[in-house]
Protein backbone atom coordinates (compact mmCIF):
# COMPACT_ATOMS: atom_id res chain seq x y z
CA UNK A 1 0.00 0.00 0.00
CA UNK A 2 0.91 3.52 -0.87
CA UNK A 3 1.42 6.17 1.91
CA UNK A 4 0.97 9.74 0.76
CA UNK A 5 5.13 10.72 0.63
CA UNK A 6 6.95 7.32 0.28
CA UNK A 7 7.25 4.96 -2.55
CA UNK A 8 4.93 2.42 -0.74
CA UNK A 9 4.22 -0.33 1.37
CA UNK A 10 3.28 -3.79 0.16
CA UNK A 11 4.59 -2.05 -3.67
CA UNK A 12 8.76 -2.06 -4.50
CA UNK A 13 10.29 0.96 -6.33
CA UNK A 14 9.63 -0.95 -10.13
CA UNK A 15 6.02 -1.79 -9.38
CA UNK A 16 5.02 1.58 -8.24
CA UNK A 17 6.88 3.14 -11.36
CA UNK A 18 4.87 1.19 -13.42
CA UNK A 19 1.99 1.77 -12.49
CA UNK A 20 2.98 5.61 -12.24
CA UNK A 21 3.78 5.39 -15.74
CA UNK A 22 0.52 3.71 -16.69
CA UNK A 23 -1.63 5.54 -15.11
CA UNK A 24 -0.08 8.69 -16.03
CA UNK A 25 -0.39 8.15 -19.21
CA UNK A 26 -4.08 6.93 -19.12
CA UNK A 27 -5.10 9.97 -17.46
CA UNK A 28 -3.46 11.96 -20.18
CA UNK A 29 -0.07 13.90 -19.05
CA UNK A 30 1.46 12.86 -22.46
CA UNK A 31 -1.43 13.05 -24.55
CA UNK A 32 -3.38 15.23 -25.72
CA UNK A 33 -7.19 15.39 -24.65
CA UNK A 34 -9.70 15.75 -27.22
CA UNK A 35 -12.03 19.28 -27.03
CA UNK A 36 -13.27 19.82 -23.60
CA UNK A 37 -15.93 22.58 -22.53
CA UNK A 38 -14.22 24.80 -20.44
CA UNK A 39 -14.46 26.54 -17.25
CA UNK A 40 -13.42 30.13 -15.77
CA UNK A 41 -12.32 27.88 -12.61
CA UNK A 42 -8.15 27.45 -12.89
CA UNK A 43 -6.45 24.70 -10.62
CA UNK A 44 -4.26 25.49 -7.72
CA UNK A 45 -1.00 23.32 -7.80
CA UNK A 46 -2.10 21.31 -4.59
CA UNK A 47 -4.73 19.94 -6.38
CA UNK A 48 -2.23 17.72 -8.86
CA UNK A 49 0.01 16.71 -5.86
CA UNK A 50 -0.41 12.87 -6.25
CA UNK A 51 0.13 13.05 -10.25
CA UNK A 52 3.42 15.30 -9.35
CA UNK A 53 4.78 13.01 -6.67
CA UNK A 54 4.23 9.85 -9.14
CA UNK A 55 6.01 11.99 -12.03
CA UNK A 56 9.26 12.77 -9.94
CA UNK A 57 9.17 8.95 -8.71
CA UNK A 58 8.86 8.13 -12.16
CA UNK A 59 11.75 9.95 -13.13
CA UNK A 60 10.04 12.91 -15.03
CA UNK A 61 9.64 16.41 -14.07
CA UNK A 62 6.85 17.43 -11.58
CA UNK A 63 4.59 20.58 -11.68
CA UNK A 64 6.46 22.25 -9.36
CA UNK A 65 9.10 22.22 -11.55
CA UNK A 66 7.68 22.23 -14.75
CA UNK A 67 5.03 25.27 -14.75
CA UNK A 68 4.48 25.38 -18.17
CA UNK A 69 3.98 21.37 -18.18
CA UNK A 70 1.22 22.03 -15.46
CA UNK A 71 -0.67 24.74 -17.10
CA UNK A 72 -0.10 22.36 -20.39
CA UNK A 73 -2.39 19.63 -18.34
CA UNK A 74 -4.86 22.41 -16.95
CA UNK A 75 -5.91 23.14 -20.57
CA UNK A 76 -5.92 19.35 -21.50
CA UNK A 77 -8.82 19.16 -17.98
CA UNK A 78 -10.97 22.06 -19.57
CA UNK A 79 -9.47 24.57 -16.75
CA UNK A 80 -9.16 28.48 -17.28
CA UNK A 81 -5.29 28.35 -16.01
CA UNK A 82 -3.45 27.86 -13.00
CA UNK A 83 -1.97 29.03 -9.77
CA UNK A 84 1.08 27.96 -8.48
CA UNK A 85 4.98 28.58 -7.55
CA UNK A 86 6.76 29.79 -10.80
CA UNK A 87 10.34 30.57 -9.07
CA UNK A 88 13.57 32.15 -10.99
CA UNK A 89 13.03 31.21 -14.67
CA UNK A 90 15.16 32.54 -17.67
CA UNK A 91 13.68 34.61 -20.48
CA UNK A 92 13.41 31.63 -23.16
CA UNK A 93 11.39 29.50 -20.51
CA UNK A 94 9.33 32.31 -19.30
CA UNK A 95 8.29 33.67 -22.82
CA UNK A 96 7.20 30.15 -23.76
CA UNK A 97 4.94 29.61 -20.45
CA UNK A 98 3.11 33.71 -21.76
CA UNK A 99 2.86 32.27 -25.34
CA UNK A 100 1.47 28.96 -24.31
CA UNK A 101 -1.22 30.94 -21.65
CA UNK A 102 -1.93 34.01 -24.22
CA UNK A 103 -2.56 31.76 -27.21
CA UNK A 104 -4.92 29.69 -25.13
CA UNK A 105 -6.16 32.35 -23.23
CA UNK A 106 -5.35 31.55 -19.84
CA UNK A 107 -4.52 33.02 -16.44
CA UNK A 108 -1.78 32.58 -14.25
CA UNK A 109 -1.44 33.61 -10.42
CA UNK A 110 2.01 32.71 -8.62
CA UNK A 111 2.32 31.43 -5.11
CA UNK A 112 5.38 32.49 -3.10
CA UNK A 113 5.72 31.10 0.48
CA UNK A 114 6.81 34.19 2.41
CA UNK A 115 6.58 31.94 5.92
CA UNK A 116 10.04 30.43 4.61
CA UNK A 117 13.01 29.90 6.74
CA UNK A 118 14.81 31.13 3.01
CA UNK A 119 12.91 33.88 2.55
CA UNK A 120 14.60 37.08 1.95
CA UNK A 121 13.87 40.07 -0.24
CA UNK A 122 16.27 40.12 -3.05
CA UNK A 123 15.13 36.34 -3.54
CA UNK A 124 11.52 37.54 -3.58
CA UNK A 125 11.89 40.24 -6.08
CA UNK A 126 13.32 37.82 -8.54
CA UNK A 127 10.27 35.72 -8.59
CA UNK A 128 8.04 38.38 -9.36
CA UNK A 129 9.81 39.78 -12.02
CA UNK A 130 9.85 35.89 -13.34
CA UNK A 131 5.83 36.44 -12.42
CA UNK A 132 5.89 39.28 -13.99
CA UNK A 133 7.12 38.70 -17.52
CA UNK A 134 4.90 35.89 -17.21
CA UNK A 135 2.17 37.97 -17.47
CA UNK A 136 1.36 37.44 -13.65
CA UNK A 137 -0.89 40.01 -12.33
CA UNK A 138 -1.38 38.75 -8.75
CA UNK A 139 0.29 36.13 -6.57
CA UNK A 140 -0.90 34.24 -3.55
CA UNK A 141 1.41 34.29 -0.84
CA UNK A 142 1.09 32.27 2.90
CA UNK A 143 2.44 33.98 6.08
CA UNK A 144 2.72 31.78 8.50
CA UNK A 145 4.57 28.08 8.84
CA UNK A 146 1.71 25.24 9.51
CA UNK A 147 -1.69 25.13 11.14
CA UNK A 148 -2.46 27.42 14.19
CA UNK A 149 -3.41 24.66 16.29
CA UNK A 150 -0.88 22.61 15.14
CA UNK A 151 2.33 24.66 15.05
CA UNK A 152 2.33 27.09 17.76
CA UNK A 153 2.15 25.64 21.20
CA UNK A 154 1.77 28.96 23.35
CA UNK A 155 -0.44 32.39 21.94
CA UNK A 156 2.85 34.02 22.56
CA UNK A 157 4.56 31.95 20.22
CA UNK A 158 1.57 32.74 18.01
CA UNK A 159 1.64 36.23 18.29
CA UNK A 160 5.68 36.33 17.34
CA UNK A 161 4.66 34.44 14.25
CA UNK A 162 2.20 37.23 13.39
CA UNK A 163 4.53 40.26 14.18
CA UNK A 164 7.01 38.38 12.08
CA UNK A 165 4.21 38.18 9.16
CA UNK A 166 3.46 41.85 9.44
CA UNK A 167 7.03 42.72 9.15
CA UNK A 168 7.69 40.75 6.15
CA UNK A 169 4.51 42.05 4.59
CA UNK A 170 5.56 45.20 5.28
CA UNK A 171 9.16 45.05 3.76
CA UNK A 172 7.81 43.48 0.46
CA UNK A 173 4.78 45.69 -0.11
CA UNK A 174 7.27 48.18 -1.68
CA UNK A 175 8.51 45.52 -4.05
CA UNK A 176 5.05 44.55 -5.30
CA UNK A 177 4.07 48.76 -5.71
CA UNK A 178 7.41 49.35 -7.89
CA UNK A 179 6.25 46.50 -10.08
CA UNK A 180 2.75 47.00 -9.85
CA UNK A 181 2.01 42.89 -9.05
CA UNK A 182 -0.58 42.28 -6.21
CA UNK A 183 -0.20 39.64 -3.13
CA UNK A 184 -2.98 38.25 -2.56
CA UNK A 185 -2.47 36.37 1.50
CA UNK A 186 -4.49 33.56 2.21
CA UNK A 187 -6.57 32.74 5.73
CA UNK A 188 -4.27 29.40 5.63
CA UNK A 189 -6.00 28.21 8.87
CA UNK A 190 -3.81 30.75 10.88
CA UNK A 191 -5.77 34.20 11.38
CA UNK A 192 -9.24 34.77 11.94
CA UNK A 193 -11.56 37.05 10.74
CA UNK A 194 -10.98 40.06 13.07
CA UNK A 195 -6.86 39.92 13.15
CA UNK A 196 -6.82 39.30 9.00
CA UNK A 197 -8.99 42.38 8.37
CA UNK A 198 -6.52 44.66 11.13
CA UNK A 199 -3.76 43.36 9.43
CA UNK A 200 -5.23 44.07 6.01
CA UNK A 201 -6.44 47.60 7.51
CA UNK A 202 -2.91 48.23 9.06
CA UNK A 203 -1.29 47.46 5.52
CA UNK A 204 -3.92 49.76 3.84
CA UNK A 205 -1.62 49.15 0.26
CA UNK A 206 -3.67 48.36 -3.10
CA UNK A 207 -1.09 45.87 -3.91
CA UNK A 208 -1.38 43.65 -0.80
CA UNK A 209 -5.49 42.04 -0.37
CA UNK A 210 -6.59 38.37 0.17
CA UNK A 211 -6.57 35.31 -1.26
CA UNK A 212 -10.23 33.58 0.21
CA UNK A 213 -9.87 30.60 0.96
CA UNK A 214 -13.59 29.67 1.10
CA UNK A 215 -13.10 26.48 3.61
CA UNK A 216 -9.87 27.04 5.60
CA UNK A 217 -11.35 28.94 8.46
CA UNK A 218 -13.79 26.22 9.61
CA UNK A 219 -11.05 24.63 11.23
CA UNK A 220 -10.79 27.90 13.36
CA UNK A 221 -13.91 27.87 14.66
CA UNK A 222 -15.57 30.19 12.38
CA UNK A 223 -18.60 30.40 10.00
CA UNK A 224 -17.87 29.90 6.14
CA UNK A 225 -20.18 32.11 4.77
CA UNK A 226 -19.46 35.24 7.54
CA UNK A 227 -15.67 34.49 6.14
CA UNK A 228 -16.60 34.70 2.67
CA UNK A 229 -18.73 38.01 3.35
CA UNK A 230 -15.82 39.76 5.58
CA UNK A 231 -12.56 38.85 3.17
CA UNK A 232 -14.65 39.58 -0.26
CA UNK A 233 -14.23 43.25 -0.52
CA UNK A 234 -10.10 42.33 -0.05
CA UNK A 235 -10.21 39.67 -2.51
CA UNK A 236 -7.70 39.48 -5.46
CA UNK A 237 -7.95 35.66 -5.60
CA UNK A 238 -10.08 33.06 -4.53
CA UNK A 239 -9.01 28.79 -3.80
CA UNK A 240 -12.65 27.33 -4.62
CA UNK A 241 -13.20 23.84 -2.42
CA UNK A 242 -15.90 21.69 -0.62
CA UNK A 243 -15.68 20.68 2.63
CA UNK A 244 -17.13 17.48 4.46
CA UNK A 245 -16.93 17.10 8.56
CA UNK A 246 -17.55 14.04 10.88
CA UNK A 247 -17.10 14.04 14.34
CA UNK A 248 -14.17 11.96 16.01
CA UNK A 249 -13.08 11.57 19.44
CA UNK A 250 -11.27 14.91 20.06
CA UNK A 251 -13.20 16.88 17.97
CA UNK A 252 -13.99 16.69 13.99
CA UNK A 253 -12.66 15.12 11.03
CA UNK A 254 -12.54 17.72 8.05
CA UNK A 255 -11.97 16.58 4.02
CA UNK A 256 -11.49 18.23 1.27
CA UNK A 257 -14.30 16.68 -1.39
CA UNK A 258 -15.05 17.41 -5.18
CA UNK A 259 -17.15 20.90 -5.61
CA UNK A 260 -21.05 19.64 -4.51
CA UNK A 261 -20.47 17.27 -1.84
CA UNK A 262 -19.62 18.81 1.21
CA UNK A 263 -21.53 21.44 3.26
CA UNK A 264 -20.36 24.49 1.94
CA UNK A 265 -22.71 27.42 0.85
CA UNK A 266 -21.19 27.17 -2.95
CA UNK A 267 -23.30 29.20 -4.68
CA UNK A 268 -23.22 31.62 -1.90
CA UNK A 269 -20.37 32.09 -1.32
CA UNK A 270 -19.54 32.59 -5.43
CA UNK A 271 -22.17 35.14 -5.72
CA UNK A 272 -20.52 37.58 -2.39
CA UNK A 273 -17.09 37.16 -3.70
CA UNK A 274 -18.14 38.39 -7.48
CA UNK A 275 -20.41 40.83 -6.59
CA UNK A 276 -17.56 42.71 -4.38
CA UNK A 277 -15.10 42.09 -7.03
CA UNK A 278 -16.27 41.30 -10.25
CA UNK A 279 -12.97 40.65 -11.47
CA UNK A 280 -11.85 37.95 -9.22
CA UNK A 281 -9.90 34.86 -10.23
CA UNK A 282 -11.31 30.94 -8.91
CA UNK A 283 -8.55 28.69 -8.54
CA UNK A 284 -9.49 24.55 -7.66
CA UNK A 285 -7.67 23.98 -4.39
CA UNK A 286 -9.46 19.98 -3.59
CA UNK A 287 -7.06 18.64 -1.74
CA UNK A 288 -6.74 14.48 -2.60
CA UNK A 289 -5.30 13.43 0.80
CA UNK A 290 -6.63 11.87 4.28
CA UNK A 291 -9.06 13.53 6.31
CA UNK A 292 -7.77 16.85 8.51
CA UNK A 293 -8.21 15.89 12.17
CA UNK A 294 -9.45 19.19 14.13
CA UNK A 295 -8.62 18.55 18.06
CA UNK A 296 -11.26 21.10 19.06
CA UNK A 297 -11.80 19.24 22.62
CA UNK A 298 -8.05 19.13 22.96
CA UNK A 299 -5.88 21.36 25.31
CA UNK A 300 -3.22 22.19 22.44
CA UNK A 301 -6.24 23.45 20.12
CA UNK A 302 -6.85 26.27 22.28
CA UNK A 303 -3.33 27.16 23.18
CA UNK A 304 -3.68 30.07 20.72
CA UNK A 305 -7.45 30.37 20.14
CA UNK A 306 -8.18 32.34 23.53
CA UNK A 307 -10.53 34.61 21.54
CA UNK A 308 -13.05 32.23 20.64
CA UNK A 309 -16.55 32.77 21.90
CA UNK A 310 -18.13 29.65 23.33
CA UNK A 311 -21.09 30.71 21.06
CA UNK A 312 -18.86 30.39 17.99
CA UNK A 313 -17.54 26.79 19.06
CA UNK A 314 -21.22 25.90 19.74
CA UNK A 315 -22.18 26.65 16.11
CA UNK A 316 -18.97 24.85 14.79
CA UNK A 317 -19.89 21.43 16.93
CA UNK A 318 -23.63 22.18 15.79
CA UNK A 319 -22.46 21.96 12.11
CA UNK A 320 -20.34 19.18 12.23
CA UNK A 321 -23.40 17.17 13.73
CA UNK A 322 -26.05 18.18 11.49
CA UNK A 323 -23.66 18.52 8.56
CA UNK A 324 -21.94 15.41 8.86
CA UNK A 325 -20.77 13.46 5.48
CA UNK A 326 -23.24 10.39 5.25
CA UNK A 327 -20.44 8.66 3.81
CA UNK A 328 -16.47 7.43 5.17
CA UNK A 329 -14.25 10.38 4.96
CA UNK A 330 -11.32 10.12 2.22
CA UNK A 331 -8.48 7.56 3.35
CA UNK A 332 -6.82 8.10 0.77
CA UNK A 333 -2.52 7.12 2.08
CA UNK A 334 -3.71 3.50 2.09
CA UNK A 335 -4.71 3.16 -1.46
CA UNK A 336 -2.67 1.92 -4.03
CA UNK A 337 -0.91 4.76 -6.18
CA UNK A 338 -2.99 3.91 -8.83
CA UNK A 339 -6.51 4.30 -6.81
CA UNK A 340 -4.44 7.63 -5.61
CA UNK A 341 -3.92 9.09 -8.97
CA UNK A 342 -7.25 8.07 -10.03
CA UNK A 343 -9.17 9.74 -7.01
CA UNK A 344 -7.27 13.11 -7.79
CA UNK A 345 -8.27 12.88 -11.08
CA UNK A 346 -12.25 12.55 -10.39
CA UNK A 347 -11.98 15.14 -8.16
CA UNK A 348 -10.44 17.65 -10.04
CA UNK A 349 -12.97 16.77 -12.91
CA UNK A 350 -16.24 16.41 -10.95
CA UNK A 351 -15.20 19.89 -9.45
CA UNK A 352 -14.63 21.22 -12.88
CA UNK A 353 -17.51 19.82 -14.07
CA UNK A 354 -20.22 21.23 -10.68
CA UNK A 355 -18.09 24.65 -11.25
CA UNK A 356 -19.10 24.89 -15.01
CA UNK A 357 -22.60 23.30 -14.81
CA UNK A 358 -24.24 24.30 -11.41
CA UNK A 359 -21.85 27.29 -10.31
CA UNK A 360 -21.75 29.33 -13.69
CA UNK A 361 -18.46 29.69 -13.54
Amino acid sequence: MLGMTGTGRGLNRRQFLVASAGLLARVGWAGEAGALQRTSVGLATDVWGIHQRSQVAAGRKGDRSDPLGFLEQCHRLGARGMQGPLGVRDAEYVAKLRQFAEERDLYIEGSIDLASPRFDVARFEKEVLTAKAAGVKVIRVVVTPGRRYEQFGSAEEFARAVAQAREVLEKVEPVVARHKVRLAVENHKDHRVAERVELMKRLSSEYIGMCVDVGNSFALCEDPMEVVRAYAPWAFSVHLKDQAVREYEDGFLFADVHLGKGFLDLPGMVRVLREARPEVRFSLEVITRDSLRVPVLTAKYWATMGGVSAADLARTLKTVKTKASAEALPVIGLLLVEAQVEAETRNIERSLAYAREQLRL
